[in-house]
This record gives structure tokens, sequence and C-alpha cells, in this order.
């Protein structure tokens, strides 16, 4: 039975791949995210002078 469930968690290798790509993706979207909310802080401050 302890074979059985090792085989279940071994992963493929597009299965890894996916999740390598995920993780990339939502690591890029949070560096966006700031890079915005940076932009925007700066506008309004440029725009209050």
């Amino acid at each position: 039975m302890n074979q059985k469930t090792e085989a279940n968690k071994r992963k493929t290798q597009a299965e890894i791949r996916e999740e390598r790509l995920k993780a990339s993706l939502k690591a890029n979207m949070g560096k966006r995210k700031a890079q915005a909310r940076a932009r925007a802080s700066d506008k309004s401050k440029d725009q209050e002078e």
C-alpha cells in the first residue's frame, strides 16, 4: 500500500512545469500590482503640487 501512495504523490514533468509556471505568474502579477500602486501614488502626489 505504501508503494501505491508514493506513486500517487509522484508528479509528472508537465505537472511540475505547470506548478513552476503558476508560481512565476503569481510573483510577476504581484510585482506588476506593486508597480501600478507606486505609479498611482506618484501621480496623486504630482497632482497635489
